[in-house]
């Protein structure tokens, strides 16, 4: 990158527990970043696992690891707030009917894989995203790291159309 340019710092969430097709594309999105870190055009990432879903209420959230993983997403939330973009393709609420509780209970989905964009300690850029009907994916965000080009989000905003 520039010498004006900061240099992002990535963090990927991935989950453990894998649909099919997805341990290829989560391989593939590593070596990605490895290239890029290689190149300097990311100062670094870490990989982090998380599971399929987390109850806000729930025991396990209370933990250390519960309570990282709801102050990463309640972080990702206000960044969609103040970038006015969606993280539904992110996560979504949704409520677990299970024979093994004795009452249904709400749940935050994670997704298969996620990223996070810091520069320094700010959070610059989560992916995927929607915005006005688009989706801004990882690899979206990785070929404009790649090429030296800060998030599409960035580019709307200047008033400069990337799609």
């Amino acid at each position: 990158m520039s010498d004006t340019t900061p240099t992002p710092h990535i963090e990927l969430y991935v989950r453990s527990m894998l649909p099919d097709g997805a341990h290829e594309r989560q391989e593939e999105v590593i070596t990605q970043l490895e290239t890029l870190d290689e190149n300097d055009h990311i100062d670094g990432f870490n990989v982090i696992i998380w599971g399929k879903q987390i109850a806000p209420q729930s025991a396990a959230a209370r933990t250390d690891r519960g309570k990282f993983i709801l102050n990463r997403v309640a972080e990702f939330k206000q960044w969609a707030l103040t970038n006015n973009v969606s993280l539904d393709s992110f996560y979504q609420d949704t409520t677990v009917d299970s024979e093994a509780v004795p009452s249904a209970y709400d749940a935050m989905a994670l997704p298969v894989m996620g990223l996070a964009e810091y520069d320094g300690n700010e959070l610059s850029h989560v992916a995927p995203c929607t915005k006005d009907d688009v989706v801004h994916t990882i690899m979206d965000r990785l070929e404009r790291l790649k090429a030296d080009q800060p998030p599409a989000l960035d580019t709307e905003r200047s008033g400069v159309s990337v799609v």
